[in-house]
C-alpha cells in the first residue's frame, strides 16, 4: 500500500485496502502508523553476477570468506610424484608456476577457488602448442554456458566474449587430453552446474546487506524513527484536497535525505506526528544481523571468530579456529584442485599417466603444532624402527650408502 493510498485512506478519500497499515478510531479520530516495511521481501538474483556483485563486491563478510580461503589455499604448495618418489623438477611444475603471462602459479588458483566460491564451478583451458600444454587461462563462469549430450550428461562448454561464442569439447580425443577442465562442486539437482557456497547463503546474505542499508538510511534521516500521523477532526471535518496534496508533497520529498533531517513538520486540518521508537532490543536487530553473518560464515566454512563474529565460543582460541579452517576447509579443497589438475594435465607429458600432482602439508606454519605432536607420538613408538617412523610421518625411507 503506497503513500498516497495511506494519505486518502486518512483524509477519508479512499477506502483502505488488505494489508493497510492498523488505524485505530476513537470518539475524536484515528492514528495512522508508518512504519516503512516493505510489502514483501527484496531477493538477490541466483545469476553468478548478482551474488557476485551483491556478496563479494559489497558484502565484506563474503569478500573476506573468499579471500581467506583463496589466498590460504593458494599457499599451500604443489608437490609432484612419479610413483611413490617426488619430483622437484618438472615441466608441470613450471607451467603450474607461470600458467601464463598475466599470472603466476597462486594467483591462477586463487581465482579458480574464487570461481568456486561463487558460482560453484571453475574452468580452466589449457594452450597447447607441439602436444604440450604452454598456458593455463581461468575462463570466467558468466561467459561459460554447459551443453549436455542426448542423454544428460556434459560433453562441451560454450565461451561467449561479446559477439563470439566458442565451443571446447571436454573429452579429449584419444591421443590427447581436453583442452578444458571443469571442476564444480556437488549440486543436487544438476549434473552440468555446480552449486557455490554463496547461494546456499543467499538468504542471509540478503539479510546481512538489508540491515547495512537499514542503518545507512537511519543515519542519512538523522536516526529518526517511524511514527504515527494522528488525525483528530474540528470544525473543518476531513483534509480538503490542497491540504492533502501539500501533506502529501511534504512527505515524500520534504523530509528525506541528511539534508533535511530534523527539519520541523507543518501540518493543518487536525494532524499530529508522534514518533514512534522501536529500539534494537525490541527487535532483536543487532542480533539478528549477527545470526545472518554467522550462516555466511558457516555456509563457506570459515570458523566465525575470525571474521570477529561475536558471541561464537566454539573454539577455545584463535589458534584452534585457524587449525579448523585449514583442516576442515583447505585441506580439502586443496586435495580436490591438485587431483583435478594433476590427472588432467599429466598425461600431456611423457611418462605421465604415473604422475601425481599432490600438496606439502608439512610446509602449513599453521599446522606446525599437530605436526609436532606426530612426531613426538612417533618418536616415542619404540616398536617401530626408523624407517618405519618415517613412513609413518609421510616421508619414504632413508638412503642407504653403498659400503666401501
Amino acid at each position: 500500500m503506497g503513500l498516497t493510498t495511506r494519505l486518502k485512506a486518512l483524509a477519508g478519500l479512499a477506502p483502505a485496502s488488505t494489508g493497510a497499515p492498523e488505524v485505530r478510531s476513537g470518539a475524536g479520530g484515528g492514528a495512522l502508523v508508518f512504519t516503512g516495511a516493505a510489502d514483501e521481501a527484496d531477493w538477490t538474483e541466483r545469476s553468478y553476477g548478482s551474488l557476485a556483485r551483491a556478496g563479494f563486491m559489497r558484502n565484506p563478510l563474503v569478500y573476506r570468506c573468499v579471500r581467506l580461503i583463496a589466498e590460504t589455499t593458494a599457499a599451500v604448495p604443489f608437490v609432484l610424484y612419479e610413483g611413490r618418489h617426488e619430483v622437484e623438477a618438472h615441466p608441470l611444475l613450471n607451467l603450474l608456476r607461470q600458467p601464463n603471462g598475466l599470472q603466476d602459479g597462486p594467483a591462477l588458483i586463487e581465482t579458480l577457488v574464487g570461481h568456486l566460491l561463487l558460482s560453484g564451478a571453475a574452468h580452466v583451458e589449457a594452450s597447447v602448442l607441439d602436444e604440450r600444454p604452454r598456458q593455463l587461462h581461468a575462463l570466467r563462469p558468466d561467459q561459460i554456458r554447459t551443453v549436455s549430450s542426448a542423454d544428460g550428461w556434459p560433453e562441451a562448454v560454450e565461451q561467449r566474449v561479446g559477439g563470439r561464442v566458442r565451443r571446447i569439447p571436454l573429452e579429449g580425443d584419444g591421443e590427447q587430453p581436453a583442452r578444458v577442465l571443469a571442476i564444480r562442486l556437488f549440486h543436487p539437482l544438476s549434473e552440468a552446474d555446480g552449486f557455490a557456497p554463496v547461494g546456499a547463503a543467499q538468504t542471509a546474505l540478503d539479510l546481512h546487506n538489508a540491515a547495512t542499508r537499514w542503518n545507512k538510511a537511519l543515519l542519512d534521516n538523522s536516526a529518526r524513527p517511524s511514527g504515527a500521523l494522528v488525525y483528530q477532526p474540528g470544525d473543518g471535518g476531513n483534509l480538503t484536497g490542497d491540504q492533502f496534496e501539500r501533506l502529501k508533497t511534504e512527505l515524500e520529498s520534504g523530509y528525506a535525505g541528511a539534508a533535511r533531517a530534523g527539519r520541523p513538520m507543518l501540518l493543518e486540518g487536525g494532524l499530529d506526528w508522534k514518533a514512534m521508537a522501536l529500539s534494537p532490543r525490541d527487535m532483536d536487530f543487532m542480533e539478528a544481523r549477527n545470526g545472518a553473518a554467522r550462516d555466511v560464515a558457516i555456509a563457506f566454512g570459515v570458523p566465525p571468530m575470525l571474521l570477529g563474529i561475536p558471541g561464537d565460543a566454539t573454539y577455545a582460541n584463535y589458534a584452534e579456529a585457524n587449525r579448523a579452517l585449514l583442516r576442515l576447509t583447505v585441506l580439502p579443497l586443496v586435495s580436490r584442485l591438485s587431483g583435478a589438475l594433476g590427472n588432467w594435465l599429466g598425461p600431456f607429458f611423457e611418462g605421465g599417466r604415473d604422475l601425481r600432482l599432490g600438496f606439502d602439508a608439512d610446509r602449513i606454519e599453521g599446522l606446525s603444532v599437530e605436526r609436532e605432536a606426530l612426531w613426538s607420538r612417533v618418536g616415542a613408538a619404540g616398536f617401530l624402527d626408523d624407517d618405519e617412523k618415517r613412513e609413518a610421518v609421510g616421508y619414504g625411507p632413508r638412503e642407504r650408502r653403498a659400503a666401501g
